[in-house]
């Protein structure tokens, strides 16, 4: 049996919602053929009332075993470093957070809030906010750069807004199963089976993107987004186009852009007007280019794809 242990910072319980969605496995899945045992879940446990102050000192004493601590939610520090303003359980939920990672043989930061701080450590911050170990790409976190849990990991992230459900439970299988091992940890701890390619791998939209055929609205069948729309695909991490969402679809196949929900600098430039939903340019160059591109043969691939565009790439391609 393994115990898992699902706590909740700041957050919109969107990584929950997400988590419940799961399918291969599904969360019953994870309790019936996999032997977990959820000791709390914010949305699942409520039954627990006072008990579960001592659910949790269990934990810290190792009366219970933790050996998987879920956090959802950016770490809340403020106000003045006491975390007041996310109480939890009659005392700071950083203060439970501090005491139960150092109990934990697992740590798992699922979603954005939790892995880099997310829309609440957006400029200026007034929740002073941050992820377990790193805030946007800056290591160290709530945790410290050196943490490690009991099984020496740094803590796992799974970001995303929210987190493909899939994502999540397949990790807390691999840790169930002792196969965790086998999984490796990129530069900011993503496990690398989910976030080493890119969200434009498995994009129906890739040729249009080789021609540079773009479209400039959304909910169309043809055309890329990239060029006008703002979609991060081609520099975003993830595998939103390979391990489809609820089995069916992902954003860029409805036709709406990409916005770097995997990447420590999510949101993008604080959701400034104009940010979003628009592509940036300097002369007609994308300000941010895909990795392995320079400015000077991208601007001279651009005129050789456009040049060479077939007639069918500007077809609706799902008109029979």
């Amino acid at each position: 049996m393994t115990n898992i242990l699902w706590l909740q910072g700041g957050a919109c319980s969107g990584n929950t919602m997400s988590f419940l969605n799961a399918e291969e496995p599904s969360v019953c899945d994870l309790i019936s053929d996999f032997g977990f045992n959820v000791l709390w879940h914010p949305s699942l446990g409520l039954e627990l009332g006072d008990n579960l102050q001592q659910l949790l000192r269990d934990c810290i004493s190792g009366a219970i075993s933790l050996d998987i601590l879920v956090f959802e939610g950016s770490v809340v520090n403020a106000p003045n470093g006491t975390g007041n303003w996310n109480r939890f359980a009659h005392r700071p939920m950083k203060d439970w957070l501090d005491d139960l990672a150092k109990a934990a043989s697992f740590v798992v930061a699922v979603g954005d809030c939790a892995t880099w701080g997310g829309i609440p450590a957006m400029e200026p911050n007034p929740s002073d906010s941050v992820g377990l170990q790193f805030l946007k790409r800056k290591e160290g976190g709530f945790l410290g750069t050196d943490y490690k849990s009991k099984a020496g990991l740094p803590v796992i992230n799974i970001p995303g807004c929210p987190a493909h459900p899939d994502w999540i439970t397949q990790i807390l299988v691999a840790i169930a199963t002792g196969r965790i091992g086998d999984i490796t940890l990129d530069e900011f701890n993503r496990p690398q089976t989910f976030f080493k390619s890119f969200t434009q791998t498995g994009c129906t939209r890739n040729v249009h993107f080789a021609y540079k055929a773009s479209t400039g609205e959304f909910g169309q069948r043809n055309g890329c987004l990239f060029y006008d729309l703002g979609c991060r695909g081609p520099m975003t991490h993830s595998s939103c186009n390979r391990i489809l969402w609820n089995r069916v679809s992902s954003k860029t196949r409805v036709g709406m852009p990409c916005l770097g929900c995997t990447e420590p600098e999510f949101p993008f430039h604080d959701l400034k007007p104009g940010t979003v939903f628009k592509t940036q340019t300097v002369m007609g160059v994308p300000k941010e280019l895909p990795p392995g591109f320079k400015k000077k043969d991208y601007a001279l691939m651009t005129i050789v794809a456009k040049d060479a565009t077939p007639r069918w790439a500007e077809e609706d391609m799902f008109v029979v």
